[in-house]
């Protein structure tokens, strides 16, 4: 019986390790109030860093997960969007004709669809209260059912192609912080941007993304969120953030592609072909 009634739904997010990183060994458990992950991180090279190429993120077809091509897409591109975003905070982002200190490469490993019905009871439960109780500041939680969920596993690389930090990662939408979109993809789109702030966290101060108190997000990043251009050129491979339009069609529960146009038609952040993997080492062994 499903018990959950805020933080989550009936669905658990699945932490796979579906065979995207070089490595999984020595990855440690490092899990938020809402998200399960575990971690690897070289600290001291992360830091080292200062130029990073970003991937595109993939999304692969996969048995069990109901969400079509141009879903997938989306839910891709908006990782490899807030990736772009985040970590401009702390690197220059270069594309794929520059050299790079680090290369990211994300993979979403599963995903369960939002429920449409309930999303659309739970916005439905919305405005009634918005009609009933006008100007009473009460939030109205989402239905506790229906909720989707997001797996995504992704790791930096250095010029030799040596893992320098990975995570593996799995969060349900939930009542409270999670908004209903009426869209198979809502939940997860939204969930995308969670591991994108988390990931980034990660490769930029070589520690644990959770605990400890959130930080403020910088000023300069309010432009880019509203649409404007990006801190460097490379993060418009991705396209730009929906902005205002985005913002407003999130409060009406509109499908996340009514808003946003996706990734431009470019393969600026596609990595060449990525050579056989280097014999095994004792570098490969380092953590923090």
């Amino acid at each position: 019986m499903c018990v959950t009634l805020a933080l989550g739904g009936c669905a658990t997010a699945p932490l796979e390790q579906a065979g995207s990183l070089r490595s999984y060994d020595r990855m440690s458990d490092a899990n938020g109030l809402v998200t399960r992950s575990k971690i690897r991180v070289n600290k001291k090279d992360v830091l080292a860093a200062k130029t990073i190429r970003i991937a595109s993120t993939v999304f692969p077809a996969r048995p069990g997960v109901a969400f079509n091509d141009k879903e997938r897409r989306l839910v891709a591109n908006a990782v490899s969007r807030e990736l772009c975003l985040r970590l401009s905070e702390r690197f220059r982002i270069v594309t794929s004709d520059d050299d790079a200190d680090l290369t990211v490469q994300a993979t979403v490993t599963h995903a369960t669809p939002t429920s449409e019905t309930a999303a659309g009871a739970s916005k439905a439960l919305a405005i009634a209260k918005t009609v009933a109780l006008p100007g009473v500041p009460v939030p109205v939680p989402r239905l506790p059912v229906g909720l989707g969920s997001l797996s995504v596993e992704a790791e930096a690389r250095d010029f030799a192609g040596f893992q320098k930090a990975a995570m593996v990662w799995a969060r349900n939408a939930n009542s409270i912080s999670n908004s209903a979109r009426v869209s198979n993809e809502g939940d997860a789109y939204d969930l995308a941007a969670d591991f994108g702030a988390d990931f980034a966290k990660l490769v930029s101060t070589g520690e644990s993304p959770f605990g400890g108190v959130p930080a403020l997000p910088p000023m300069d990043s309010i432009p880019v969120r509203l649409g404007g251009a990006p801190k460097y050129v490379a993060c418009e491979a991705f396209g730009r953030f929906p902005g205002l339009t985005g913002l407003a069609g999130q409060g009406l529960g509109l499908p996340p592609a009514w808003t946003d146009s996706g990734a431009k038609e470019s393969l600026a952040n596609t990595p060449p072909p990525a050579s056989p993997p280097p014999a095994p080492s004792s570098e490969q062994a380092l953590t923090q």
